[in-house]
């Protein structure tokens, strides 16, 4: 399964936006955005003024970076939101929450998206009780995605239980931390995005 392996933090600095990629230490002083934030390379600390297909390019390589996802699925993810009703740009991004790994990371069973595509790879989940280690499972209205029984009693998760109690859970989810499990009620609203994203820029990209 292809995915990227280079330091994250470099991602986060070409994109000039924090992307969460690191968990608890992007809210800390050793993040990268705070220490160095400029863009990585000899030349980083130059401006530069981007022209409009850079700046169309960069808020699309932002999203695709933030939730993980490669050129090629990305763009499959874009053609599926155009044949949907309703404006792109949003059902785009109510497409990328709705990613199993996204869903786990929201639910607070994990420190980051990353994190989150791991645990899944390892089966560590399942979906309306069957395992599932596709990160990029789509789920819909009424899935239930609860921690498998035999990763209930792992110290990562106890910890990840405790760290979850607290996380502010958006409204298209209901969680039950007692359980280890929560169920998608519906579809992201716009404003629960969690990150400063332009998708109307994307749009225009891919519409050329």
């Amino acid at each position: 399964m292809a995915r990227y392996t280079d330091a994250v933090c470099r991602l986060c600095r070409r994109e000039g936006a924090k992307l969460f990629l690191k968990g608890d230490r992007c809210y800390t002083d050793k993040c990268a955005m705070v220490r160095r934030p400029y863009s990585p390379g000899q030349h980083g600390q130059r401006r530069k003024k981007l022209s409009e297909f850079g700046l169309q390019l960069r808020e699309k390589q932002k999203a695709r970076r933030y939730y993980g996802v490669l050129e090629t699925q990305f763009s499959n993810y874009f053609e599926m939101a155009n044949r949907k009703k309703g404006m792109t740009g949003e059902n785009l991004l109510k497409i990328l929450e709705s990613r199993l790994d996204n869903v786990v990371y929201r639910f607070g069973l994990a420190n980051s998206r990353p994190e989150a595509r791991q645990l899944v790879v390892h089966g560590h989940f399942t979906v309306n009780g069957r395992k599932v280690n596709i990160p990029s499972y789509l789920l819909k209205p009424g899935d239930v995605v609860a921690v498998a029984e035999k990763s209930k009693g792992s110290a990562k998760f106890k910890e990840l239980a405790e760290l979850s109690a607290s996380k502010n859970i958006p409204s298209f989810l209901e969680y039950n931390v007692d359980k280890l499990e929560g169920k998608v009620v519906g579809e992201c609203a716009r404003e629960e995005v969690g990150i400063p994203l332009e998708e109307h820029l994307i749009v225009e990209l891919y519409s050329k």
